[in-house]
């Protein structure tokens, strides 16, 4: 931190627990995509106080007149008639320092990276101060989140509860909490990229990670907003992209981690991830108990044999007709002669208003290929793209992870983050060859977006399903490795998938796996449901795989992370679908703890015979939880047709 800054550090620096290879994949999709080198690392003792570092009381106190910041410098030699009243003050000085380190030791995260156990964090040598006054819906609402003890510890300390609060009180002054350290992880960042001039791979990273780190100040924002209004599908949806953001931050300088600060700022983003997976955690168990609060508990999944009360409608929801509405007029055309109209894509998004509303800002593209690299900022809400049809209407572009300073995220041909997203009659694309690694065709974290009758095409990595709410009909997706990916919850209707040839030399065979869902926490309401969509491969591929059928496998998915979650409803799976169906990502991770479920499928690869034992099949009588209905609450915000 810079001169003059104080931090509010919460926690002791935690390390995370990630292996080498998790670190690559993360790298490469949030931020460090070609980083490979020789990392040095640094890790402080989680009981020393690094030099420069203040400390704030700013989250055991929000009255300013008692904030406490110490400065660690040089000392000066007092006058000989003040050294009494100064060693006082010194003593009570380290005394609340004391009384603050012991407070950082017993409130330290139990966040977990998704491979390891919980790091093991020694015990405080002074007895816990009493709690006699503490009122007891902090114990029972913290009771039922995944680290009770740093819960615990970070209400008590905030004095943001009430003394008899309500259970939505306990909430948010959670995520209050998480908000305030937010802001430290932003100002710790923005130190990072301010010193990163002249490398490239962690500006890259520094640069992702305020971009996320802003999406998730902007969630949580929004969740405080919309709790106290009785919206907490809402609520849930926005805290579990705030937490996938903060995660991806993490992420990305995991992979750059060859300082000190980044170090010391990693270590404070995995205890910020705690912290915010506890409000998610208590949201979920609010939605299921309401204001029983003794009756909360810690998130379940349904591989845990739970599920959530999916609402009134019936059956797998497939009889849901909507999509993006016709007749709209356009507010704005692109072209490629010019003429009368914007010659960009991104021109056109460019004029679109920020914060319009509910209202559509409607851009028309004509037919042609446009070779440039759109982003559609937060700002822009409700952007909508219309074009001619698959294959006439292509927006191209060949990022991919093997160029310099470019990483996953950054490689989409198209990046959508404003909210009410619709697109209808394009093609989203990226050229970048199957020997390319990472190159996205397009990436969406615009929370009730609808895309329709759109084609993706890429190899690996083609659609980058971020986060939030999202719809998919009738669409043509195009890849092989993984090539339907993110954290996102995301239907995708009547959607034609297709795998692609995979390598330079294709006959020598590989494992393709369609998705690679990405859910870190048993709390977020995220997955991916397919519904009466065909798995199938291109024309080349399937002359490939009739070839030699041993060596050329293909699985419906595997678990990019430890909650990953992917069911396949009433769905046609060709026979290039192997008889295990899914597969592991590394040795068991995530075996304990995914949701692969499907239910009704047809086709030669729906042969459930020899399926490996960690998928499941989907009891009827839950279904209809992964309806347009009940999971993304579709009927509420997708227009519908007749």
């Amino acid at each position: 931190m810079q001169d003059g800054k104080a931090l509010t550090w919460v926690f002791p620096p935690v390390r995370p627990h990630s292996s080498e290879s998790e670190r690559e994949r993360e790298g490469e999709r949030c931020g460090g995509a070609g980083m490979r080198h020789n990392i040095q690392t640094w890790w402080p003792p989680v009981t020393s106080i690094p030099p420069n570092l203040f400390f704030s009381n700013i989250l055991y106190n929000p009255n300013p007149i008692s904030t406490i910041i110490m400065h660690f410098r040089n000392p000066i030699k007092p006058h000989s008639s003040k050294v009494l009243i100064l060693s006082v003050a010194s003593i009570l000085l380290l005394a609340l320092l004391s009384f603050l380190l012991f407070f950082s030791l017993s409130s330290a995260s139990h966040h977990h990276s998704p491979r390891h156990s919980p790091p093991h964090f020694p015990q405080p040598i002074t007895p816990r101060p009493s709690t006699a006054s503490v009122p007891p819906q902090i114990h029972q609402a913290c009771a039922a989140t995944r680290y009770p003890e740093t819960c615990d510890a970070s209400l008590i300390a905030s004095n943001r509860v009430p003394p008899d609060p309500k259970p939505i009180d306990v909430i948010l002054s959670a995520l209050w909490v998480s908000l305030e350290n937010l802001k430290t992880a932003q100002s710790m960042v923005k130190d990072i990229l301010d010193a990163s001039a002249g490398n490239q791979n962690r500006t890259t990273a520094a640069k992702n990670c305020l971009e996320v780190l802003h999406n998730s100040e902007y969630r949580i924002l929004s969740t405080m907003e919309a709790l106290p209004h009785g919206k907490i599908k809402d609520a849930r949806t926005w805290m579990s992209a705030a937490l996938l953001y903060q995660y991806a931050c993490w992420s990305a300088l995991t992979f750059v981690n060859d300082t000190q600060q980044v170090n010391k700022t990693i270590s404070f983003l995995d205890s910020l991830l705690g912290l915010s997976s506890n409000g998610l955690s208590m949201m979920a168990s609010y939605d299921i108990f309401g204001n029983d609060i003794g009756s909360w508990r810690p998130p379940k999944t349904e591989r845990d044999g739970f599920w959530e009360p999916s609402g009134s409608s019936e059956g797998s929801g497939l009889g849901f007709k909507g999509g993006v509405p016709t007749g709209l007029r356009p507010d704005a055309m692109v072209c490629k002669g010019g003429n009368g109209c914007y010659k960009t894509v991104q021109e056109a998004v460019d004029a679109a208003p920020a914060k319009a509303g509910d209202r559509k800002f409607v851009i028309r593209i004509r037919e042609g290929v446009y070779e440039e690299t759109v982003r559609v900022p937060l700002e822009k809400k409700n952007v909508v793209f219309l074009g001619d049809g698959m294959g006439k209407t292509v927006i191209t572009g060949s990022l991919n992870v093997g160029q310099p300073g470019i990483s996953t995220y950054n490689t989409a041909t198209v990046g959508v983050s404003g909210d009410g997203f619709m697109a209808s009659g394009l093609t989203f694309q990226n050229t970048a060859g199957p020997d390319a690694h990472q190159a996205v065709a397009f990436r969406s974290g615009s929370d009730l977006s609808v895309i329709e009758n759109c084609e993706f095409l890429g190899n690996q990595d083609t659609l980058y399903a971020e986060s939030l709410r999202q719809f998919y009909k009738s669409c043509n997706i195009q890849g092989n490795v993984d090539f339907i990916f993110g954290n996102s919850a995301s239907i995708f209707q009547d959607c034609l998938i297709l795998i692609r040839p995979r390598q330079l030399n294709p006959e020598n065979g590989e494992n393709n796996a369609v998705t690679a869902h990405s859910r870190t926490d048993p709390a977020q309401t995220t997955g991916f449901v397919f519904q009466n969509c065909v798995v199938n491969g291109t024309d080349d591929y399937m002359k490939l795989y009739y070839s030699n059928p041993k060596v050329h496998k293909n699985f419906l998915g595997r678990p990019w992370k430890e909650f990953s979650r992917t069911v396949f409803i009433q769905c046609l799976l060709e026979a290039l679908v192997t008889p295990q169906g899914w597969l592991p990502w590394s040795g068991d991770f995530a075996l304990e703890t995914l949701y692969y479920g499907e239910f009704n499928n047809s086709g030669l690869g729906a042969n459930l015979s020899a399926r490996v034992t960690w998928s499941s099949q989907i009891p009827a009588q839950h279904i209809n939880m992964y309806s347009v209905q009940n999971f993304i609450q579709g009927n509420e915000w997708i227009p519908t047709t007749s």
